[in-house]
Order: C-alpha cells, then structure tokens, then sequence
C-alpha cells in the first residue's frame, strides 16, 4: 500500500514521493513451451547411453505407470528415482559439462520460434525473463545464458560430500504448486533488492503448455497456454497465444502495471 503518514512524506518540499513502479515478469515453463517436446529423456541418454536408459526405465516401469495415470506426487516420485537409477554416483561436474552441451543444442534443434518470440516482445517492454521447470537446472541454465534471461528456477539435483550426484532432488521437484511458488518468491526478493515495496502491484505472466503448468498459470495475473490441443488441452481456460493481440497485451505492457490481475480474472472465468 501506498505509504501516508506525514512522518514518510519529504521534509523539505512537503510534496507526496512519486508512486513506485511495480515489476512485470514473464515465466516461462521449458519444456513443451520454449520448446518442442520433452528434454529429461533426451538427457539422460545424453549422458548415460541409450540402453542404460532403458535398462533404468524397465525396472522403473510400474512406478513410471503410474506417475502417468495419477500424476501428483507420482510424478515426483518416479521421476527421482529414475535420476538415482541413471545419474546417482556420477561426478557432478562431469554431468555438469555434458548439461551445458545438451542445452544448448537441445534448445538450438527444439526451440519453439513463437514463443521465443513472445518472449523478446518482453524483454523489449523491460519486463524481468523468467524460465521455470521441472527440468534438471544443471542444462536449463545454459538455455537461460542462452536466451538471456533474469533467472532460471528449476530443479536442481543434490550433490553428495564426495562431489557425486545422489539422483536425489536438492528441494523440491520444480512441478506443479512448486512453480509459482518459486517466481512469487523470486519476484519478493527483486522488490526487497530495491529497498522499497511497489505503490503498483506486481505483474506475473506465465506461459505453459501442459496440467503440471495449471498452477503456474492460475497464480499468475496473466496465464497463457501455449500447448498445442487449444480448447482440448488442460490449460483451455486460459488464454491462447494466438489471442494476444495488441488490446489484450496492454495489461502490463510497458508503462501499464496496473489493473493486470482484474482483467486476467475476467478471462479466466469466461
């Protein structure tokens, strides 16, 4: 809230401070949004070889079954122990080299153009890039150098003492509530950096294309689905990409930081 107490206004000139101006961010989902198609599979067979990939996901298959049925913490839970099965005991600066090779040309072969493009229409308004994923950060962080951005929040992989992976999350796999979570605690730590909290609020766009984005989208002011099944995907409540045109950018565009959230809403719920 604005600041109103005579003891906060400027002694000398008695005039009110100006408002401050609140932050727009854009997040951006990895996977199925900046690109075409899936990385964690492709990774891993980068790193380990194809057939100890298969090896790892027969003996993983009833669990891997039924992360795809029930989703939730199944998701989470499979995923992780596929990651002990594949990479727990490799040197984590080795897999760190071979990550940032993956990245970047997994994002070069895979990169959506629309969406990139998307993305440079923010950055040209002076909005903070964010890229968001469920994805190992150990190669989503050279796509993040790659394209520029202010942060990447994603899942990170925990090293043990004799510097070897585990397999094992370091937190939380970056999915589901755990997404917005991160950004809107991200976007705390710009305003505290400031030194002042924001007399307009804070604007967060995101950009996903599948159900583990759900609650990205609806946390943020400005939720678009990008995925390719439109009203049949499970982000159909959301705004299209393809329905950004130049009157609907305009809530929290450059210099329009206001009145995002209300707009949004009456999208969201038509």
């Amino acid at each position: 809230m604005t600041a109103s107490r005579d003891d906060e206004l400027p002694r000398m000139t008695g005039a009110a401070p100006p408002p401050a101006a609140g932050i727009v961010v854009a997040a951006f989902d990895f996977d199925g949004t900046l690109t075409h198609g899936g990385s964690v599979w492709p990774f891993l067979v980068a790193v380990r070889g194809r057939r100890q990939v298969v090896t790892a996901a027969v003996a993983l298959s009833g669990q891997l079954a039924r992360a795809a049925v029930f989703g939730g913490h199944h998701v989470d839970e499979a995923k992780e122990a596929l990651f002990r099965r594949t990479l727990g005991g490799l040197p984590a600066d080795e897999v760190a080299a071979m990550a940032d090779t993956f990245g970047l040309a997994h994002y070069r072969r895979r990169g959506r153009s629309d969406v990139r493009e998307r993305l440079e229409w923010h950055r040209v308004q002076g909005h903070r890039l964010v890229i968001v994923s469920a994805s190992p950060d150990c190669y989503v962080n050279a796509v993040g150098r790659e394209l520029g951005v202010d942060a990447v929040l994603a899942t990170r992989l925990a090293v043990g003492p004799d510097g070897r992976l585990t397999g094992n999350y370091q937190g939380r796999n970056c999915r589901g509530a755990e997404k917005i979570a991160r950004v809107r605690r991200w976007m705390k730590e710009q305003t505290s950096t400031n030194g002042s909290a924001a007399a307009v609020a804070d604007v967060l766009w995101a950009y996903g294309n599948s159900d583990g984005d759900r609650l990205l989208l609806g946390g943020a002011d400005i939720g678009v689905d990008v995925g390719r099944l439109g009203r049949f995907g499970a982000l159909r409540r959301f705004r299209r990409l393809s329905d950004l045109g130049a009157a609907v950018t305009s809530s929290g565009g450059s210099g329009d930081t206001s009145g995002g959230e209300r707009r949004e809403r009456r999208w969201r719920h038509r």
